[in-house]
C-alpha cells in the first residue's frame, strides 16, 4: 500500500509540470497566454455548466476527468499549436510517448485507467469524448474572441483554418458551436481580425 501510495504522489507531483506547458491563446484582458492546467482546469469546470447542451446524455464526471487528463502528456510532449501543420506531423508520435512515461508512473490500475480515458479522447468515438473535444474547442474561440483575436491575428489565422480545427466541435454540441460561430468567429471575421478565404 504505502508503495501505490508512494506511485500516486510521485505523479500528482510530476503533473504539477502541467502548468509550465504554455499555450498560444490569450487569457481575457490579454495580459498574458494561458498554460495547459489552467485551460485543463478551465474547460473541465465548463463541461460541467455546459453539459446540458451535450447532443448526447454524457457522464459528466467521466467527461470532466478526461479534459482534466487529456494535455497531461504535454508534459514530455509540449503543446502544438492547433494551426501548426508541422508540428502536427509529429504530434501523435510525441504524445505516445509521453503517454507512456506519464500513466506508467502509476499503479498498473490507475495508469490503464487514465491512458484508456486519454485514447478514447483521442479517438472521439463515444459521447464523452465528443463533447470534451467540443469544450476543448469551444474554450480558445471564446478567450480569442475575448481578446479582439490577437492569438488569430498574431498567427495569421484564416477562416477556412478555424472551420477545419472546429469540423468536430458541432459532433459533441451543436448549440455551442452555433454559438460560437456567431457570438465569437462571424464578429471577427465581420472586423477584419480572421481573413475570410472561404470564398476565394
Amino acid at each position: 500500500m504505502e508503495n501505490r501510495l508512494e506511485q500516486q504522489v510521485a505523479f500528482i507531483r510530476e503533473i504539477d509540470k502541467e502548468k509550465r506547458i504554455g499555450r498560444q491563446t490569450y487569457l481575457t484582458g490579454a495580459i498574458r497566454k494561458e498554460n495547459d492546467a489552467e485551460h485543463a482546469w478551465h474547460i473541465a469546470l465548463m463541461a460541467i455548466l455546459l453539459a446540458e447542451h451535450a447532443n448526447e446524455p454524457i457522464d459528466v464526471l467521466k467527461t470532466v476527468t478526461m479534459l482534466l487528463i487529456h494535455d497531461l502528456v504535454e508534459i514530455d510532449a509540449g503543446d502544438t499549436y492547433a494551426y501548426d501543420t508541422a508540428a502536427k506531423a509529429t504530434e501523435q508520435e510525441r504524445e505516445a510517448k509521453g503517454a507512456d512515461r506519464i500513466f506508467g508512473m502509476l499503479p498498473p490500475d490507475q495508469g490503464r485507467a487514465f491512458r484508456a480515458l486519454w485514447e478514447e479522447f483521442n479517438r472521439g468515438d463515444t459521447p464523452e469524448a465528443r463533447f470534451a473535444h467540443a469544450m476543448d474547442n469551444f474554450q480558445p474561440v471564446m478567450l480569442n474572441a475575448a481578446t479582439d483575436g490577437k492569438a488569430w491575428a498574431e498567427h495569421g489565422v484564416r477562416l477556412s483554418q478555424i472551420l477545419k480545427r472546429n469540423q468536430i466541435t458541432p459532433d459533441g454540441s451543436t448549440q455551442l458551436w452555433e454559438y460560437a460561430y456567431q457570438h465569437f468567429i462571424l464578429p471577427n471575421v465581420e472586423q477584419g481580425r480572421i481573413r475570410d478565404d472561404t470564398n476565394a
